[in-house]
């Protein structure tokens, strides 16, 4: 047991064996070396995802805009003392990477870092919560004892011990986060392949789609491939044997989810989270093997760890260790240090399924994303949003852009940010001589590719309705699961269509209706019931048409319709159509890219016209061009270029774009 986890039985057969356990001298050289690699990460991040360079855009003074604070009496600074806040939480940032000042750095950091995390709901994801809480570990731990100011300081602190609960807390935080993000993936969407379909169409999946078709690299590659390293990755980790395997496979992992998604800082951060697993003297044993000259630049190597009262040391057994180390008794710091990793590591294994007592925040999915770990697990589609308001005196009714008064879209998916936004915008829509306005929502969105569906009830006026944080939100509609096999009938019915004409499966609730429109350049627009029954309504011209399972309707284009849902089940249904505007526009680019080749490879017989001559004379001679099709395959043809550019650039120009990138987000501020 020792040789495969560290430690005894014996050693938590008590609760003050275990408080010496947890209190155990370790080398801080990991530690340290973490420390380091997350502050100067965090120092990356705070102009980018935590949004210092665009403070101004988000919080100017006297801007109209719904806010979406964790608690309503949230509210954003003027905008010169939000500039202070993150200013303060880069200076905190950069405390701790240097090991300076190290626990006000990390009062700095925390306190304005989750400030700005509970004041906008709408930019709340997993990793933005695990950076919250691994600044709030590093607060109450002694991860300055090695490679810091602090230790050129002070003696005392430099080169010390530092408790084994400091690294205990840690890896547990980065195994909770694998072992709980795999648990949520034993779900039938993540299983079967629906979660993140598209992902297969990466060209970083590529080799894969070498041996495996594409819908079997999104099963098993996608899916399944991250299902068991979520799952196993953490204990992997964690021993001896299977870690350097373990380090191939999650860098692997990591390094392809910074291509594949906008994740900021994440995929490094975790990168650096796995150097945690390893002996804690490895940076000595690393740093070591670099010549004499670097040592001063370097982290030290030598001498061995001294002594530090945050630690328990036992009994010497010889009279010359007894010379060295002397015995330490237990004392509350020790305690409250076993007390902490104990409290904080259940309410952290808590946390992801507490979705019962925050039932008011549960959707069409559980809980506030953020704190759950189920990181992919649900991919959405919204195909239509309406906002309709009306006059509670007058009784008028008019519509509303959606997003209108504010810079999100995630309020689109969650019932207390749309009570928030309700709240908003009856309080703008007074200023526009609108009195006691009624606001009403019409979302459909798709969940892992089901049917598109209502997520909230359009008949209810939102501002007025009942919300509590502890109780089930009354007018969530549910998820259709029952129609979870149709996804299966989808794909065979998408197979049966030509590339121009596109389908959209719709479900209904009995007793609602869909009202659409058919654009113009929506040619040859067909409804049909694939289950229940329907009372399709031409508002043009007054009629009423019924069509069952199986029948099908041609739709007028530029009018109209509503789709009553008249029998007692839900009602399924889809419209097939096609876009001629697009399917013109296709065979007309087409023309052009084939008699460009053909005026480039000589088999042209007839002359170019002049109006034609810039397809030949390159993409950046489109200045004077007039013509519509003409400037579209000219941007078309330019972006390809862009792309092929791109993938073709050696490391030296993918990193100048990036150092160039970067270089102008921060001369911004």
């Amino acid at each position: 047991m020792k040789r495969l986890f560290g430690l005894e039985l014996s050693d938590v057969s008590s609760w003050q064996k275990f408080v010496c356990l947890l209190n155990r001298p370790t080398d801080p050289a990991s530690l340290g070396v973490f420390r380091f690699l997350f502050g100067m990460l965090m120092v990356v991040d705070i102009p980018q995802e935590r949004g210092l360079s665009y403070v101004d855009y988000k919080y100017l003074d006297g801007m109209v805009v719904c806010r979406f604070p964790l608690f309503n009496f949230l509210q954003p600074l003027p905008l010169d003392w939000m500039y202070l806040v993150y200013v303060i939480m880069l200076l905190g940032a950069l405390g701790i990477m240097l090991g300076c000042f190290y626990r006000l750095a990390c009062l700095m950091f925390i306190s304005t870092y989750w400030y700005i995390f509970f004041l906008d709901k709408t930019a709340w994801n997993n990793h933005s919560y695990l950076y919250g809480l691994i600044g709030f570990q590093l607060t109450f731990m002694d991860a300055n004892r090695y490679w810091s100011i602090d230790g050129l300081r002070n003696a005392k602190k430099r080169n010390a011990h530092v408790p084994l609960w400091n690294y205990t807390v840690l890896r547990t935080q980065i195994f909770i986060v694998y072992f709980i993000a795999g648990l949520k993936k034993l779900d039938f969407d993540w299983i079967g392949g629906y979660s993140m379909h598209y992902l297969a169409n990466h060209w970083l999946f590529d080799p894969f789609k070498l041996v495996f078709s594409e819908e079997m690299t999104s099963v098993l590659v996608v899916h399944g491939g991250g299902l068991v390293l979520d799952l196993t990755a953490g204990y992997l980790l964690f021993f001896d044997a299977t870690r350097p395997v373990a380090m191939v496979f999650v860098s692997y992992f990591h390094c392809m989810n910074s291509q594949l998604f906008s994740i900021g800082m994440f995929s490094y951060t975790m990168l650096a989270t796995s150097l945690l697993f390893c002996y804690p003297d490895w940076p000595r044993r690393f740093f070591s093997k670099f010549p004499a000259c670097l040592s001063r630049a370097l982290p030290m190597v030598m001498p061995a760890p001294q002594h530090s009262p945050s630690c328990v040391y036992p009994e010497p057994e010889s009279s010359e260790a007894a010379n060295l180390t002397k015995p330490t008794k237990l004392s509350r710091r020790h305690r409250l240090g076993a007390l902490f990793t104990v409290l904080y590591i259940a309410e952290q294994f808590f946390m992801p399924y507490s979705h019962f007592i925050t039932q008011g925040y549960n959707n069409l999915t559980n809980g506030l994303y953020g704190y759950s770990w189920d990181m992919m697990v649900h991919s959405r589609s919204h195909q239509h949003v309406k906002i309709t308001y009306r006059d509670g005196v007058t009784g008028d009714i008019g519509y509303l852009n959606p997003g209108v008064f504010t810079h999100s879209r995630r309020w689109k998916d969650h019932g207390d940010m749309l009570k928030q936004y309700a709240s908003c915008l009856s309080h703008q829509l007074k200023n526009y001589n609108i009195s006691e306005p009624e606001i009403y929502f019409d979302i459909w969105v798709s969940i892992n590719e089901r049917f598109q569906q209502r997520i909230f009830d359009p008949r209810l006026d939102i501002v007025k309705a009942d919300w509590s944080p502890f109780r089930p939100n009354p007018w969530l509609m549910p998820l259709l699961v029952d129609l979870s096999p149709w996804r299966t009938k989808f794909q065979e019915i998408e197979d049966t269509l030509d590339n121009q004409t596109e389908v959209v499966f719709i479900a209904d609730f009995p007793g609602l209706h869909l009202e659409n429109f058919v654009s113009e350049d929506l040619g040859n627009t067909s409804l049909q019931v694939l289950q229940g029954e329907l009372s399709v309504e031409i508002v043009e011209e007054g009629k009423n048409y019924t069509i069952k399972e199986g029948e099908k309707m041609q739709l007028p284009a530029g009018e109209y319709h509503k789709a009553y849902t008249v029998s007692p089940g839900p009602s399924c249904f889809m419209y097939i159509y096609v876009n001629t505007t697009e399917t013109a526009l296709e065979q007309n680019l087409t023309r052009l890219y084939e008699l460009q080749e053909r005026v480039r490879n000589g088999t042209e017989t007839e002359p170019l016209p002049p109006e034609l001559q810039p397809i030949l004379n390159g993409t950046g001679t489109d200045v004077n061009v007039t013509d519509p099709v003409l400037k579209a395959f000219l941007r078309r043809q330019r972006k390809i270029e862009e792309i092929q550019k791109r993938r073709n650039a050696t490391i030296v120009d993918r990193f100048t774009r990036f150092t160039i990138k970067k270089y102008y987000l921060l001369r911004r501020r």
